[in-house]
C-alpha cells in the first residue's frame, strides 16, 4: 500500500528520473520519462506541466526541449513535491479522513497518527531531490515496479 496518490507517486518518481537524467541544462522528452519510470505517457504530461507550472521542474518547449532540474530545484524537499501535487493532507490531516478531528476533538487514532503524520514530513521534508541522484546514475537505486 502506498502513502501517496497515484499522482503523487508518478510525480516523486518522474521528478527524481529528470534529476538523474539532466546535468547542467540538458532536458530530457516525456518519453523517456516515462519510460525510466514506468508511467502512462499523457497522465504524467499532465503532472509535469503542472509541476513546471509551480517551479518544481523546468521545462523548454520546442524540438531541442524537455523537462529539467536546475541547481536550485535539485535542493527542494520531497515534501513540496508532495503538497504541490496531494495538498498538505498527509501532514496535518485524520487517520480516519473527519474533518472536526483537532487537540480539542480528536479521533481514536489521533495522538498515534498526529505522531505517525510528523515522521512522514520530516522524512520528506529532509530529503531532497538531490538525495538520491548518485545512486539512481549508478543503478544502485530504481524508480520502476
Amino acid at each position: 500500500m502506498a502513502i501517496f496518490s497515484k499522482t503523487c507517486e508518478y510525480a516523486i518518481r518522474a521528478v527524481f528520473f529528470i534529476a538523474s537524467s539532466t546535468d547542467k541544462g540538458q532536458r530530457v522528452g516525456i518519453k523517456d520519462i516515462a519510460a525510466g519510470i514506468d508511467s502512462p505517457e499523457f497522465f504524467l504530461a499532465k503532472i509535469l506541466q503542472d509541476l513546471s507550472r509551480k517551479g518544481l521542474i523546468g521545462s523548454i518547449k520546442g524540438p531541442n526541449g524537455g523537462f529539467y532540474i536546475g541547481e536550485a530545484e535539485s535542493k527542494r524537499p520531497l515534501s513540496d513535491i508532495v503538497e504541490a501535487v496531494d495538498g498538505n493532507g498527509l501532514f496535518k490531516g485524520c487517520a480516519l479522513g473527519l474533518k472536526q478531528c483537532s487537540e480539542i476533538n480528536p479521533c481514536p487514532l489521533h495522538e498515534e497518527f498526529k505522531e505517525i503524520r510528523s515522521k512522514i514530513y520530516q522524512m520528506l521534508n529532509q530529503t531532497t531531490i538531490n538525495n538520491f541522484n548518485e545512486e539512481l546514475m549508478n543503478g544502485i537505486l530504481s524508480l520502476k515496479k
